[in-house]
């Protein structure tokens, strides 16, 4: 059974910095690609930023471009999203996925197994 475990959410001021760690079970961050997503409340789910299953291709959305980055730990079977300079608008719940393709996938049809999400507010 795949699992998925989300963690390191919370409380910043904007411009302040987080990262947030995905713990991936019963599927190897080896030839899988990974993607953090985000779901602000009356919003859809977005694509934030992806990792293909080599660990060398990354890819984000334009909102967090220069902001945030992807990386793995391939012997914790981790995912990593570092979050700098934080603005407001960046407060969402934040899940991880997993899909059965090495590539990155911004659609989020493309991932079968989902965390459960963890809460990342920035105040003004």
């Amino acid at each position: 059974q795949v699992q998925l475990a989300e963690s390191g959410g919370g409380l910043v001021q904007a411009g302040g910095s987080l990262r947030l760690s995905c713990v991936v079970s019963g599927r190897t961050v080896s030839g899988y690609g990974v993607g953090w997503f985000r779901q602000a409340p009356g919003k859809e789910r977005e694509f934030v930023a992806g990792i293909g299953g080599g660990g060398f291709s990354t890819a984000y959305g334009d909102s967090v471009k220069g902001r945030f980055t992807i990386s793995r730990d391939r012997p914790k079977n981790t995912i990593y999203l570092q979050m700098n300079n934080l603005k407001p608008e960046d407060t969402a719940v934040y899940y991880c996925a997993t899909g059965l393709a090495a590539s990155i996938r911004t659609a989020t049809s493309a991932y079968d197994v989902w965390g459960q999400g963890t809460q990342v507010t920035v105040s003004s």
